[in-house]
């Protein structure tokens, strides 16, 4: 008679690339919103946007909601004259909707590479691709660490541009010891989609100080009324009357998605808090490894970790296409962020590109990866990916 065989350890559950964290606070807060039938645009989000100025923490700021950080980019632009025969600067290495936008009004965007160091927007790059027709910079604070913003704005004052910050990553990042959001640019435009740093499922922010800017984005997210639903539905004057002054949009935020957006936005500092505990252990398990981990922002800085975005050594054993295959054979999720857009069909054709003209961002794409980091991780998580990128890069 043999032996039974020894049964074989359990295997580990999936351990996914994102997954948002919420409470019972705003579980508690939609149902709430379901029960008051107001379901759309209405009181809750006027909260949220007031909760959000004063998060931001400096007067004279308006929050205007918006659901997505694409249609706060979109309003932004429409908002500051962007149209036909205006060339807006951007990154190549950033999501399709920092870009495309800038399509939706006719105008055209001009790609620049990133600094290699910290994969954010190049500001030498910048001023080299400034054109009598730029009318615009859009940089991105790419996984949550800031843009040299001062580079920016400089560059901006000396050539008479404005500036919108794409700062889906950047809650709450901070720079010269301000908060993104405060800064000296025209509008600034964060994300609540599932993944990011507090997230309302869809939804974005559109901050500025400017009173002219905040109004005309007010008016276009919804259909160009001169009235919000909430303040037809609850002003003196008749409920019935409204006008349109301007062939607008559908971008409002709802009362579902901001009930969550409450209780999330009290809960960014500990996310932040927590996300940077878990990439400095990330940091201190790969230090030995063949990778280059992601920059750290000055002492006295806040990075939001949105991402923890990983780049092999030209010495590493295998390429970034099998660390990934090594990585979900694990049964542990990772992403790209990003394919650059000079990479894709739509961009590379229209503007004639070729990635020798981004050598920053191709090489960094070709050698990176972003690992699970998100407040629902535990230390033991951290570790069980930190194990399987060591297993997957020895000799």
């Amino acid at each position: 008679m043999t032996a039974p065989a020894e049964s074989a350890a359990p295997a580990l559950p999936f351990l996914p690339f994102a997954l948002p964290e919420i409470g019972d606070e705003e579980i508690a807060e939609v149902i709430d919103t379901l029960k008051s039938g107001w379901v759309t645009t209405g009181p809750k989000t006027r909260r949220f946007e007031q909760d959000f100025a004063a998060f931001l923490g400096e007067p004279g700021i308006e929050a205007i909601a918006v659901n997505s950080a694409t249609a706060g980019l979109h309003l932004a632009l429409e908002a500051l004259g962007i149209g036909p025969g205006d060339e807006v600067i951007t990154t190549t290495h950033t999501f399709t909707a920092t870009a495309e936008v800038v399509r939706y009004l006719g105008a055209d965007v001009r790609l620049v590479d990133i600094d290699p160091a910290t994969l954010n927007i190049d500001p030498a790059a910048i001023e080299a691709a400034i054109t009598p027709r730029t009318k615009a910079i859009l940089p991105v604070h790419f996984a949550g660490m800031a843009v040299d913003m001062d580079a920016v704005l400089a560059i901006a004052r000396r050539h008479g541009l404005k500036v919108v910050e794409d700062a889906a990553h950047a809650l709450p990042t901070t720079h010269a010891g301000r908060l993104v959001g405060t800064l000296d640019s025209d509008i600034t435009v964060f994300s609540f989609y599932a993944n990011k740093t507090i997230t309302t499922g869809e939804g974005g922010m559109a901050v500025t100080r400017d009173p002219a800017l905040a109004a005309r984005m007010k008016v276009m997210r919804l259909h160009g009324i001169n009235r919000d639903a909430f303040d037809r539905f609850t002003a003196k004057v008749p409920s019935w009357y409204y006008e349109i002054v301007a062939p607008g949009f559908k971008y409002n935020l709802t009362d579902i998605a901001a009930a969550m957006g409450l209780h999330q936005l009290r809960r960014a500092r500990p996310f932040q808090e927590k996300r940077a505990q878990l990439a400095a252990l990330y940091d201190a398990l790969l230090a030995d490894l063949p990778l280059i981990l992601p920059p750290r922002p000055a002492a006295d800085e806040v990075h939001s970790w949105h991402l923890y975005v990983l780049r092999l050594t030209d010495d590493a054993p295998i390429g970034r296409d099998a660390l990934i295959e090594a990585l979900y054979a694990a049964g542990i999720g990772c992403s790209v962020h990003y394919i650059p857009l000079h990479l894709h069909p739509y961009w590379r054709a229209r503007y004639g590109l070729q990635a020798a003209e981004f050598p920053h961002s191709q090489r960094a794409y070709e050698r990176m990866l972003s690992v699970p980091l998100y407040t629902r991780m535990t230390e033991d998580d951290v570790r069980r990916v930190a194990a399987a990128l060591r297993r997957a890069l020895q000799p």
